[in-house]
């Protein structure tokens, strides 16, 4: 049986969600390089990104990279550019 996480969510009216922690893990670290590389990078282009570091994932690469953004953000790891207009995420410093 595989090992699972509960994600986070930045609203603390919504709730995260149970992924296989190895999917979590392989998506974390492809969302942080990719947004590290950048310095700021378009939510848009976050899926190009993250499927490029991970061609040999198995599921939908926009609903993880999605839930692990979410999740990366609800831990003060990530954080929205303010002001920005479509939505930009930069490493939180």
């Amino acid at each position: 049986m595989a090992r699972k996480i509960l994600t986070l969510h930045p609203d603390p009216s919504k709730r995260g969600v149970n992924i296989e922690k190895a999917k979590y893990d392989a998506m974390r670290a492809a969302v942080l390089a990719a947004i590290a590389e950048a310095g700021e990078l378009p939510f848009s282009g976050l899926f190009n990104a993250v499927g490029a570091r991970l061609p040999e994932f198995r599921g939908s690469i926009g609903w993880y990279a999605t839930t692990v953004k979410l999740d990366l953000e609800a831990r003060g790891l990530i954080e929205r550019v303010p002001g920005a207009n479509p939505q930009r995420l930069r490493l939180k410093q």
